[in-house]
């Protein structure tokens, strides 16, 4: 008798493949049964039946317990790699038929992004998106840090625009511009014409920074420290419109990122470049992995281009000393 061929593996759990595969989906994102359960409005025992089905075709173990949370396998890796956009691109489906016969001048667009980038980066983009899509209800959702990171998570956003140095492995980061950091001082400082300028020039003024929680004031403080060079804090204030403000009325000086600093801040401010001593502040779209994206969502990331390099550059290359 000739060999048969190996019979393809069947779900015989409620019949249906999907549902398997959407607890497990879910379970690994989330890191939890019980939270998986609330995301599909279960219960826990059905995803848990769920989680037993599938594991029980596949015929390998796909989840196991570290500490509190619910980890991947190696083998479950290799399934939620290739179950995951499936189980989005079907979950999005009705969704994105509907954008696609309807086109792109309807739906809303939700966008997660910090004050700085909602003052300085965004305005051009938001403007060129909304004369194109003007039908389109766009949201800005201002928060930063953990905040927004949750709402991409929840989906309660659709991308974020911003700035990360440590990326999550559930989120894709696509740096697009880059910014330098400044030293601001008020124009009759005596650092604003200073040549050669050192961090311990720095040391003698008090800084004007950002609240400790923010990167900025601990990556100031991280730097002065690797550098063995003492420093002052006269002020902690949030907003860079704020610290701006305070540094021309001559309260103390400041260490910011270009993004902020516009052809009005030359009328009342000296920016010099501390690139020498601080890295460079990167901006750009971040996504959860595998996530569908909306056509209103691709159409506005696609206006978030170089077109701003050029300011970027302007204090780049020094030109803001003047």
């Amino acid at each position: 008798m000739a060999d048969r061929p190996p019979k393809a593996p069947s779900f015989a759990y409620k019949g249906d493949r999907m549902k398997p595969l959407r607890a497990f989906c879910q379970t690994a994102r989330l890191g939890s049964v019980s939270r998986a359960a609330d995301a599909l409005y279960l219960t826990q025992p059905a995803v848990t039946l769920q989680l037993q089905a599938l594991e029980r075709e596949m015929g390998v173990r796909l989840l196991e317990r570290t500490g509190r949370r619910l980890a991947l396998t190696v083998e479950g890796e290799a399934l939620y790699e290739l179950a995951r956009p499936l189980v989005e691109g079907l979950d999005g489906l009705d969704a994105a038929f509907r954008e696609r016969v309807r086109g792109l001048d309807a739906g809303e667009l939700n966008v997660a992004a910090g004050t700085s980038t909602i003052l300085y980066l965004l305005p051009k983009i938001v403007e060129a998106f909304r004369a194109a899509h003007p039908d389109v209800r766009l949201t800005l959702h201002n928060v930063t840090g953990a905040g927004g990171l949750d709402l991409l998570r929840s989906d309660g956003v659709d991308l974020a625009v911003g700035s990360m140095i440590d990326v999550p492995g559930d989120l894709s980061y696509a740096p697009v511009y880059r910014f330098e950091p400044m030293l601001i001082t008020p124009r009759d400082h005596p650092l604003a014409q200073k040549d050669d300028l050192t961090l311990q020039d720095l040391s003698p003024y008090g800084l004007i920074l950002p609240p400790q929680r923010l990167t900025t004031y601990r990556l100031v403080d991280l730097v002065f420290h690797q550098n063995r060079v003492p420093y002052t804090v006269a002020l902690e204030v949030g907003g860079w419109e704020v610290i701006k403000q305070y540094v021309s009325m001559g309260l103390g000086i400041s260490i910011v990122t270009a993004i902020c600093l516009t052809e009005a801040d030359h009328e009342r401010l000296a920016a010099r470049s501390l690139a020498r001593y601080f890295p460079s502040r990167s901006y750009g779209v971040v996504v959860r992995k595998g996530k569908y994206l909306s056509p209103q969502a691709r159409a506005f990331t696609e206006l978030i281009q170089p077109a701003l390099f050029e300011r970027a550059d302007y204090y780049a290359t020094g030109q803001s000393d003047r």
